[in-house]
């Protein structure tokens, strides 16, 4: 794939060119190539926990979920400073000597990342041998948990590079190239993480498989991939070796901390219940079931924030530009997308989880039925305020964000160390829900609607009322297949799951006519 500027945003996205086609091929090739990584997201989730009880027993389960939850936490180290890079990238698009600014700041962030990465290695090494995760998280039982933690976060860590390019990929309209990358990391991590299960069996072996492809990835794009798509990165004819100047570093740091706290605070509600429960809750079957459970909560999530996040540059460039009236217009539209995209997953996931979760995990561990509709039903009425968080981060609206989701952060582990000791994993999911509805919605949703909208009050009350009836509706439909179809067992879920998709097909399909479209995108409140 050759890089062309006319394909990212910047000048030839402006008013005067055809910024509205570009946007729109940009932002399906990103979907498309997101809807892979979703399943394959689903595929690592679900689809090998199977396999992995096929040879581990739950505790050993147990202890892979909250391995894997602890490298998906490594991930902070990035402190935010991939976000921050992408503000700069998109101040570059305007300059004179766009690519020479670009590849000057590439290259001085680039000795930042790997002097994190150093730093951090040293002692995150030093914080495993002093203080066992075996012991903090009570798997003193399982054999090789230190060493395949280790393996699991230190491997995360060294991938953090990756990061930057990313975001410079990002930036120039190349979104979709870089997630299909990552997808094949993602699918040869999955395979080699089979291969290792049947043929060693061991939490080390599965750990290394892990992480040795996203290793291959960071390799790949950062010395190989991105040097030949970006030739300014190159750096044919730039001066000799300059040392960095602290103060600059540290000031990068600074103004990347707000992306930081926004990273953490999405993490922590992902990742940090796992880790709280393995260490608050003495029953391990509760922590693998809180473990299994979290991925329908995690699912909405990842895929509402794999919608968004195609937008987030083509939204970050309109304000950078001052193109209010099309920032608006396409910020209304995509809200009403996002809400209405996760509210009818949820109201497919209600009806049909219990069945699903009953083969998933082979009737070994318990559904909780309440867990569940609490996790599915938060996650739709956080819907809308993903946008924002998105576009926040896109907008350079620091001080917005570490007031917003350091409250959150805040919230949720008050939350989650008060309600987790009396109600389980329950309690943990009363606490990710809350503090999504009370203060990203609250108020970090609501300032960037009112802001960015000229009608915030009803745009808010039509992603209500929408999300309402999409997620009755859906699940009263689910309800009645669910009655009326015999049977047990997968064939019997499939044929639910097809009845269902063939019933909302069905009404849905009055929005192919393309005039019924357009009167519906002018009722959207702006």
């Amino acid at each position: 794939m050759i890089y062309t500027q006319t394909d990212a945003p910047g000048k030839a996205d402006g008013p005067s060119a055809i910024g509205d086609a570009g946007r729109a091929r940009r932002l399906i090739h990103g979907w498309s190539a997101n809807l892979v990584q979703m399943g394959l997201g689903l595929t690592q989730q679900l689809l090998l926990v199977p396999a992995f009880l096929h040879v581990w027993s739950g505790d050993v389960l147990a202890a892979w979920l909250a391995i894997f939850a602890a490298g998906g936490l490594v991930v902070v180290a990035d402190a935010g400073l991939q976000l921050r890079a992408i503000n700069r990238f998109l101040v570059f698009r305007s300059c004179a000597d766009c690519d020479g600014r670009t590849a000057s700041f590439y290259r001085a962030m680039l000795r930042i990342y790997l002097a994190i990465v150093a730093g951090l290695g040293v002692l995150l090494c030093a914080a495993i041998y002093l203080a066992p995760p075996s012991s903090v998280l009570g798997f003193h039982a399982t054999p090789a948990f230190d060493a395949a933690m280790l393996v699991m976060t230190l491997g995360m860590l060294l991938s953090l590079p990756a990061n930057l390019a990313a975001g410079l990929y990002r930036v120039r309209g190349q979104y979709g190239r870089i997630i299909w990358l990552q997808n094949a990391a993602l699918l040869l991590g999955q395979i080699a993480q089979l291969v290792a299960l049947f043929k060693f069996g061991s939490l080390f072996a599965v750990a290394v498989a892990c992480v040795s492809a996203q290793l291959l990835f960071t390799v790949f794009v950062v010395a190989f991939d991105a040097p030949s798509l970006f030739p300014f990165l190159r750096g044919a004819g730039k001066p000799a070796f300059i040392a960095l100047s602290w103060r600059w570093s540290v000031g990068q740091l600074g103004r990347a901390l707000p992306f930081a706290v926004a990273n953490i605070t999405e993490l922590a509600l992902f990742n940090v219940p796992v880790l709280l429960v393995s260490a608050l809750v003495t029953d391990r079957v509760a922590v693998a079931q809180w473990g299994l459970m979290r991925v329908i909560a995690g699912l909405v999530r990842g895929l509402c924030l794999l919608v968004t996040l195609p937008f987030g540059a083509e939204l970050g460039h309109d304000y950078a530009i001052g193109d209010i009236e099309r920032l608006r217009r396409h910020y209304a539209y995509g809200s009403v997308f996002v809400t209405g995209l996760a509210c009818l997953v949820v109201s497919g996931m209600l009806p049909f989880w219990p069945d699903f979760f009953a083969l998933w995990t082979h009737g070994s561990i318990p559904y909780d039925g309440p867990l569940a509709v609490t996790l599915l039903l938060g996650s739709a009425a956080v819907a809308p305020s993903l946008l924002a968080l998105v576009f926040a981060s896109h907008s350079n609206r620091g001080e917005l964000l570490i007031r917003t989701k350091g409250l959150q952060l805040v919230v949720f582990l008050a939350l989650s160390l008060v309600l987790i000791p009396r109600l389980g994993p329950l309690g943990a999911a009363f606490a990710v829900v809350a503090s999504d509805i009370l203060i990203q919605f609250g108020l970090l949703g609501w300032m960037i609607m009112r802001q960015t909208l000229r009608r915030p009050f009803r745009h808010i009350a039509f992603l209500s009322a929408m999300a309402v009836a999409i997620v009755a509706f859906g699940w009263l439909i689910g309800m009645a297949i669910t009655a009326l179809v015999p049977g047990s067992g997968p064939a019997h879920f499939i044929a639910e799951c097809v009845a269902w998709l063939i019933v909302i097909g069905a009404l849905a399909s009055p929005l192919l006519n393309k005039a019924l479209r357009e009167r519906l995108r002018e009722l959207v409140p702006a």
